[in-house]
């Protein structure tokens, strides 16, 4: 690598170690392509995954689900965070021992700021270096929204969601402020972990976005938890106590107050962008504060790409992931592969049992036009489904929504054991243009969740039949 004591010059310049970037620059060094990744903390290579995100929560979600009622909740809280802890060390160890283990190329720790569109002025521990590049990624994630809520900036009971996993005493009151995927997973982690939980939610529902059915079956499950749910909530203030925090919010035209352990902002994340000096290159930002980019991921200067969280679509590492594809291909490829290509793209929510959805609902369906039927059964119904009452799991509800001319599979929501794989299933099948009836009508092995599908999808409850 051409370098000097304080400047390097590489072909490839990616800045933040997340899931897209570090894919792009591995991929690129193998190809004998001078890189240099730049990650200004030291406990965050790899990126949000497997330090403070998919890896650590999922693992707490299956630590919590295996606390028995004996077992006391602080005892078996603080072995479950140990065993994260050891978890998240061995991923962002092997990923900087990977990248480094590449002949050309280079991980500097500290924060990167543009120059020009070309260089970049990192602060590195051991002293400060100017890397110009070719091309450069950018791939900082996105950080925590804490609500302009008074007093609770301030709190020392605060807690983000990557503060409150790595701290060891487990809250035994925790007021959880938004109830969107983030908050309802952590609800339901830290409920089966033993502490009382609610959850502040400002609009008139949580799983707003689901039908009606699946949304109460999926609140049911909660509040059968023991999970508080405040829709409507207008939190007004948090106040610091001797030893506790005071919610104060309104709901029901009433001023109502919770004492709580901890306060977790849970209303969302928003692109890391600030410090970064985009002005400098002349990169474009959105209003939200999102890197601008095109479908194949060019920023505003065509050698700048933006991958990952900071570019504002889907917060998804699986999307990182296909965006380092995209970038990939402008690299070193046909040069044609964009986002426009996505279709079918699955989502999950890990509460328990885990939730997923692709395509669309039974409402969009109607509101987009289409004529439909739809297929549905509460897991417990599923004859063909005996797994769910091996593993003890019969909670939850299978939906496809399905296009009644053509058979077409438009949607699906799976709230069931297994739900994060079987919608895997679903979406491919969307994909690749499986019907309906051949998905129901497949031999899938026994026993299996996936064989739910010769039941449900022929279970049909609803058609728009003239």
């Amino acid at each position: 690598m051409d370098s000097s004591e304080n400047s390097l010059r590489v072909d490839i310049l990616v800045i933040g170690f997340g899931k897209g970037g570090k894919a792009v620059a591995g991929a690129m060094a193998r190809l004998g392509r001078r890189v240099v990744v730049v990650e200004q903390s030291d406990q965050m290579y790899g990126g949000t995954c497997p330090n403070v995100g998919c890896v650590p929560t999922k693992a707490l979600v299956h630590e919590s689900n295996h606390r028995r009622p004996s077992d006391v909740p602080q005892e078996w809280y603080e072995r479950a965070v140990g065993e994260v802890h050891k978890i998240t060390s061995l991923f962002r160890q092997g990923n900087l021992d990977g990248m480094n283990s590449l002949e050309t190329a280079t991980v500097l720790t500290g924060h990167a700021e543009f120059v020009d569109d070309h260089t970049v002025r990192v602060d590195a521990v051991t002293g400060a270096v100017t890397v110009t590049a070719e091309y450069i990624l950018i791939n900082t994630g996105s950080t925590p929204v804490i609500p302009g809520i008074p007093g609770l900036r301030d709190s020392k009971y605060l807690v983000t969601s990557a503060e409150l996993i790595h701290r060891m005493d487990l809250p035994e009151r925790l007021a959880i402020v938004g109830g969107g995927y983030l908050g309802i997973e952590f609800a339901a982690i830290y409920r089966r972990f033993g502490a009382e939980v609610t959850i502040f939610e400002s609009t008139s529902a949580i799983f707003d976005r689901e039908d009606d059915d699946i949304a109460a079956v999926a609140e049911k499950i909660l509040v059968d938890e023991g999970i508080r749910i405040v829709t409507g909530a207008n939190v007004t203030e948090v106040r610091d106590g001797d030893g506790e925090a005071t919610v104060l919010f309104m709901n029901d035209g009433r001023e109502q107050e919770l004492a709580v352990d901890a306060v977790l902002a849970a209303a969302g994340r928003r692109p890391a962008t600030e410090g970064l000096g985009l002005a400098a290159a002349g990169v474009r930002t959105t209003d939200g504060g999102a890197v601008e980019v095109d479908e194949y991921l060019r920023t505003s200067r065509p050698h700048i790409f933006a991958l990952g969280d900071v570019n504002g679509g889907p917060q998804f590492t699986y999307i990182s992931l296909d965006d380092s594809r995209i970038v990939l291909d402008q690299l070193v490829g046909a040069g044609v592969r964009a986002t426009t290509d996505r279709v079918a793209v699955p989502r999950t929510l890990f509460m328990t049992p885990p939730m997923a959805n692709v395509g669309l609902t039974e409402r969009e369906a109607r509101d987009a036009g289409y004529r439909i039927k739809v297929a549905s059964q509460p897991v417990a119904e599923i004859i063909s489904m005996p797994r769910a009452y091996v593993v003890h799991e019969t909670r939850g509800v299978m939906k496809f929504v399905l296009n009644l001319e053509t058979d077409e599979i438009l949607g699906a929501t799976l709230l069931s054991v297994d739900a994060q794989e079987l919608i895997n299933v679903v979406s491919l099948a969307m994909r690749n243009g499986i019907k309906a009836g051949q998905l129901r009508d497949a031999i899938y092995t026994h026993p299996s969740s996936t064989e739910a599908f010769n039941d449900v999808i022929g279970a049909i409850v609803r058609t728009d039949e003239s």
